[in-house]
């Protein structure tokens, strides 16, 4: 069965620089995909490119077996990292003008329940908070019922709870058979999110899968992560690898048993001991070597 959609060796140079170095990978329809990378790795050009946005230099993005084209363009749904958005006219008025853009338009008050904006139809855009804001985006990305729907970083900027319930309401979207393609700065949003994901550094993807599987082709080990000011081992060092981070140390080992032994032996406090799997983060800079906002 031909992807959904698809990209082959896609190259995009900006005056002599490669900003992405011949990309290939194809998305299966319904599922969420997404892009991470280290600023300057090339996943926002090519989100760009396969928004529409950007021209290739050379390469090739078919979707439904077909170049991207007018058939695309009123089935696609975009939320852009920044958009600006008309002053002095209400919610209400911004889906509908909106909705004039496109010939199949999904029913208003479908969208609006979806995106929870019931409450602020009559609102005035610039008096929307952070995640009303974000919602009344996703919003006008939904207004044209599309098949296929790019997220570019929709979360930036959101409390902890107003990230969490715009998850959910992405959880329902895809629940609905759309296809997403995500890119983030949170590992979290990723894991909970895609189905799929691809690190892109340098212009080229150097790792893909579904998170699980990535995780499990790098990592056979779990963290142990203590208070800095609680590790205070006395006497001699001794063979475990320890890093420092965020003010905690972490230890990395395949025998959680023998590693508290070892400090238990040498008068460390375990107290605040605290015992976690490895994640996308830990992925990511084992792969980049790069913090996600450097």
């Amino acid at each position: 069965m031909a992807a959904f959609l698809e990209v082959k060796d896609l190259v995009k140079h900006y005056r002599g620089a490669k900003a992405v170095d011949g990309i290939s990978f194809h998305i299966r329809q319904g599922l969420c995909f997404g892009l991470l990378g280290p600023n300057g790795a090339g996943k926002t050009t090519t989100v760009e490119m396969l928004e529409g946005v950007t021209a290739p230099t050379s390469g090739e993005i078919l979707y439904k077996s077909e170049p991207l084209g007018p058939r695309f363009r009123q089935e696609a749904g975009i939320m852009f990292q920044t958009t600006a958005l008309q002053d002095f006219i209400t919610v209400r008025e911004t889906l509908e003008m909106f909705r004039r853009f496109y010939r199949d338009t999904a029913a208003l008050d479908v969208v609006v329940e979806q995106c929870s904006l019931s409450e602020f139809l009559d609102r005035d855009t610039r008096r929307l908070s952070g995640g009303q804001r974000q919602r009344l985006l996703l919003a006008i990305a939904l207004i044209n019922n599309p098949e296929v729907m790019f997220l570019d970083e929709p979360t930036t900027g959101l409390d902890p709870q107003a990230r969490r319930n715009f998850w959910g309401l992405v959880e329902t979207i895809k629940a609905r058979g759309k296809t997403i393609v995500l890119t983030t700065h949170y590992m979290e949003e990723a894991y909970t999110l895609c189905d799929e994901i691809a690190i892109v550094d340098h212009g080229r993807i150097i790792a893909q899968g579904t998170p699980r599987q990535l995780l499990a082709a790098h990592f056979n080990d779990v963290i142990l992560q203590l208070p800095q000011q609680d590790y205070t081992p006395a006497g001699d060092e001794f063979d475990l690898p320890v890093l420092q981070h965020r003010g905690m140390i972490e230890i990395a080992t395949p025998d959680v048993n023998g590693a508290i032994r070892k400090l238990m032996a040498r008068g460390v406090s375990l107290a605040h001991l605290r015992i976690r799997e490895r994640t996308l983060e830990d992925l990511f800079l084992e792969l980049t070597g790069t913090e996600l906002r450097a």
